[in-house]
């Protein structure tokens, strides 16, 4: 799995100045709520972002090679300073506040940021850290197994065009894993297949609410052609291929294999963002052995939806979502 060829953007002293600037003025801007839900915090963030330089906006542009995303460094992050790591995403509070007005910002530059009413009460920028009693799960809070490489929230029509992972602390280089769908090798015969809608996404554990709804799980296309190119939907750990024929589970099969062939591993440094494109790129992480003593890796993350994209099927409308509602910050 390579580690290097990962297209990284450089801010500038001076642009990293303008964005530590505009997001302490938008924290001063509000005194109440933590971090990224605060009401007022949410109302002042398009004007603040509308106002960044030039520069700013040029290295927030869409990703522009068929990796899919592209690592923002130059952010400074003080270990001291941030506090330890939380031991689970409700224990936060305003930890590392400073650094959900910056994600905050830099969401609302690239798009609309989103929040969903039943994960992380609601707010629009979380806590990612392993926590005690989840390790094996296949969710941001496990640590000592392989995240299965995914589409962020990938059962939901209203899902992410962008995830934004910010790193807060990684003193064990535990590496994020990402894989493009436009660098994948696939017969067209393949791709037909993945295309019908065979099998549904069903919740991933984050959404205990989500799994436990009485509607009939509706089955979706893994890949489509889309204006850009190929574009997938795909969560292995929560798709039951079982019920699909062999045909289609070998065709499944050889798009995971490939997806793996192309796998990056992207170690965060403190300070540098990730931008990935869930359209276009899944992601998962390496297996971790949690210490629970305030040093854990601990990211920070942001979803965002980029207004008028035109990159899925329009079937999606239809979708109940298992009766999740991911909510716009400034609908």
């Amino acid at each position: 799995m390579p580690t290097a060829g990962t297209p990284v953007r450089q801010l500038d002293p001076h642009a990293v100045h303008e964005l530590t600037e505009a997001a302490q003025h938008l924290l001063s801007s509000s005194s109440t709520g933590h971090g990224s839900d605060r009401p007022r915090l949410m109302s002042r963030a398009p004007d603040l972002a509308a106002s960044l330089s030039v520069d700013i906006q040029h290295v927030c542009r869409p990703a522009d090679t068929p990796a899919g995303l592209f690592v923002l460094r130059g952010i400074p992050v003080d270990d001291t300073a941030i506090g330890p790591t939380p031991g689970h995403w409700s224990s936060a509070g305003s930890a590392g506040e400073l650094y959900d007005a910056v994600l905050l910002l830099l969401a609302t530059v690239m798009g609309t940021p989103i929040a969903w009413e039943g994960q992380q009460d609601g707010r629009f920028v979380h806590n990612i850290v392993p926590s005690p009693g989840h390790e094996e799960e296949q969710t941001g809070a496990s640590s000592t197994v392989l995240l299965s490489p995914h589409t962020e929230d990938a059962f939901h029509p209203g899902r992410a065009h962008l995830l934004i992972l910010g790193c807060m602390r990684n003193h064990d280089a535990v590496a994020t894993t990402a894989a493009s769908v436009r660098e994948v090798d696939l017969s067209t015969t393949d791709v037909a297949l993945l295309s019908e809608p065979v099998l549904p996404i069903l919740p991933d554990d984050a959404y205990a609410e989500a799994q436990s709804y009485a509607g009939t799980p509706q089955p979706v296309p893994t890949l489509w052609h889309s204006p850009t190119g190929l574009t997938l939907r795909y969560d292995p750990a929560y798709t039951p291929l079982d019920r699909a024929s062999e045909e289609h589970r070998a065709a499944y099969a050889r798009l995971t294999g490939e997806l793996i062939r192309v796998s990056t591993a992207v170690s965060l440094e403190p300070g540098d963002v990730l931008v990935v494109d869930n359209d276009l790129v899944v992601h998962g992480r390496v297996p971790f052995k949690a210490r629970y003593d305030g040093t854990d890796r601990w990211l920070k993350r942001a979803s965002v939806r980029v207004p008028h994209r035109r990159t899925r099927p329009a079937a999606e409308q239809d979708e109940h979502g298992y009766g999740q509602a991911a909510v716009e910050a400034f609908a």
